[in-house]
């Protein structure tokens, strides 16, 4: 980010805008779920949100070919996200129609490798702590057999809803 300020920023219209305007986190959340919409991050990484109330976020997906590296394990960056995903959703789940929020560090410990033989992922998320300009929140992501692949902690700054841009025209 340069100069500006994040609550000075105007960003384009979102899924979350579209599905749930001027209503709270939780609210937006659901409405956005209801709507069978997909941001774009979902799409290409072929996961699902699949569970939200307040202060907690599951995402779920089994990864595929598209998630493999070179090395022959899928890549640390497909649990990353999906644990990035559940911790900010848990904490969107919390904020009211005039708040937003960005990750400002992401610390992920990976403790197995994860393969197509994994099955269905599952990263739930938690807020351990909301406060007016920070929030705390922890994840997990769970293979089918119910073991711990990855952990995360997550720090993420909470600040007024900037406004949208307009349609374009």
């Amino acid at each position: 980010m340069t100069s500006q300020s994040v609550s000075s920023v105007v960003r384009e219209p979102s899924l979350v805008d579209e599905a749930g305007a001027g209503l709270d986190g939780l609210a937006q959340l659901r409405a956005l779920m209801a709507s069978g919409r997909k941001p774009g991050i979902l799409v290409s990484l072929d996961f699902d949100f699949v569970e939200v109330e307040a202060g907690r976020a599951v995402f779920a997906g089994t990864p595929g070919p598209h998630a493999y590296n070179p090395i022959g394990t899928v890549h640390g960056g497909y649990a990353a996200t999906l644990l990035d995903s559940a911790c900010g959703c848990a904490v969107h789940s919390q904020l009211s129609a005039e708040q937003a929020y960005t990750t400002l560090e992401l610390k992920v410990a990976y403790h197995k490798a994860v393969t197509r033989h994994s099955g269905l992922l599952r990263a739930e998320g938690r807020v351990m702590s909301l406060g007016q300009r920070v929030a705390y929140a922890e994840a997990k992501l769970i293979d089918a057999q119910g073991r711990l692949l990855a952990s995360a902690t997550s720090t993420l700054l909470v600040f007024a809803r900037p406004a949208s841009a307009a349609p374009a025209a």
